[in-house]
């Protein structure tokens, strides 16, 4: 086949009449998939069932410094949830506070506490004029929202296979003492699968900053998600933390991490490392909300996970479940739209993502025509602020949810849909 671009206006006519007819076979088959959230599957899920008798009521419920986890106390982790975390924050237990269930939940409240008490001595984020956060791009939703929420601006990013374009983002925070943070997901990134280079985060610790206050919020939600059993040194990523104090910054970070897509999205196990005085900061601020999160929970990940290597053991057996569903998105996406021309996608080493690339001005119209045939993605211009990309060619794919079956047909759908997008607007131009 022809690349779309170059097929005369009749040629062009034609393919889009076939497909076309090929799509209205899709809506009348009556399908529901989806490819929307990067939910882990059942199959996942079942890996971790296990840890739901890994304390019972007759098992010993005392921490290791004999802290009794049926009881109040110990707002920051018990040591050994505190070691087990650390593998996950790439990080020291002594740098670690374990909070709760949701990583997400830790960056929201992060947020409103420096807009409400501020950080690092400076004046809450709340009291002054404007508020403003780099958001790397494509990115991740929920980000976006929580800025959204608190009325902070937000300043798209662009991305390459590298990270975030650091000659924009040095330029901005060294002129604009109003941008307080960056959004990062260094490792694996939301969507696009990315791994920072080891000079990406160096200049990140080391950049000039108007605001002495500026924060990194170092989300590591896929660190240990890898899709090889034996991961590269392509896929490690340069500590942030010692990034930071080798350039004379120590508190500019602040990292994340949960184990959600490791055993149970809402049941899991979330922590935060800082440096020691932000770690103070944090505690004295949140004393009046906590007085200690769920340390039989805790208490379970650290003996059904145990440690680093079982980890890992455990993140092998979520690859294998993932391996073929990531490959068959590369083999349907390239031998339904190569010869086409009409699109580029990302083939990620680990996450939960495919970052997808259309024609501009084909995304909204692709993911429209793909809930007319019964497939739901998630939404056209979800991975930028405000939900607006300029362009209107990104496309977050998440195929760990469906079974492979139904994921294969999925992607026959999109594929489809993205075609005919593409041949209306070169039809239209």
């Amino acid at each position: 086949m022809t690349r779309y671009a170059d097929l005369t206006a009749e040629e062009q006519r034609a393919e889009l009449a076939r497909l076309r007819e090929e799509h209205a076979a899709f809506k009348a088959r009556g399908l529901a998939l989806n490819m929307a959230r990067g939910k882990p599957s059942a199959a996942q899920l079942d890996l971790s069932m296990p840890l739901l008798d890994a304390v019972g009521s007759g098992a010993d419920l005392m921490s290791e410094d004999g802290i009794d986890c049926r009881n109040y106390g110990v707002m920051d982790g018990i040591p050994e949830a505190k070691r087990l975390m650390a593998a996950l924050l790439d990080d020291d237990p002594e740098n670690v506070m374990v909070l709760g269930s949701s990583s997400l939940t830790a960056l929201y409240d992060a947020v409103a506490r420096c807009l409400d008490f501020g950080t690092g001595g400076e004046a809450p984020w709340s009291t002054l004029p404007a508020v403003k956060w780099l958001c790397p791009v494509p990115g991740y939703d929920r980000h976006f929202a929580i800025c959204e929420a608190f009325g902070i601006e937000m300043i798209p990013v662009p991305t390459d296979e590298h990270g975030p374009a650091m000659d924009l983002v040095e330029r901005l925070v060294a002129e604009d003492a109003a941008i307080k943070g960056i959004w990062c997901v260094p490792k694996y990134s939301n969507p696009g699968g990315i791994t920072y280079s080891d000079e990406v985060v160096r200049r990140l610790a080391a950049m000039e900053c108007a605001a002495p206050d500026f924060r990194i919020f170092w989300d590591n939600a896929y660190a240990v998600h890898h899709l090889a059993d034996d991961p590269a040194e392509q896929d490690q990523v340069l500590d942030i933390a010692d990034a930071c104090v080798e350039a004379g910054v120590p508190d500019r970070y602040l990292k994340f991490a949960s184990t959600s897509k490791v055993t149970f999205p809402g049941a899991g196990v979330a922590a935060m490392a800082a440096s020691p005085e932000i770690l103070a900061e944090t505690r004295a601020q949140m004393a009046p909300q906590v007085i200690g999160y769920d340390k039989i929970n805790q208490l379970r990940h650290v003996r059904f996970l145990r440690d680093a290597d079982g980890i890992a053991a455990h993140m092998r057996a979520h690859a294998a479940v993932l391996r073929p569903k990531f490959a068959l998105v590369q083999e349907k996406l390239h031998a339904a739209l190569d010869e086409a021309g009409i699109a580029t996608w990302s083939d990620p080493r680990g996450g939960y993502f495919v970052s997808f690339d259309g024609m501009p001005r084909t995304a909204a119209r692709t993911v429209a025509l793909a809930r007319e045939a019964g497939v739901t993605l998630t939404g056209a211009g979800a991975t930028w602020p405000y939900g607006r990309d300029p362009e209107d060619a990104n496309i977050r794919i998440a195929p760990t949810l469906p079974p492979l079956e139904e994921l294969g047909e999925a992607l026959d759908v999109f594929a489809c849909c993205a075609k005919i997008a593409a041949l209306e607007q070169l039809l239209e131009a």
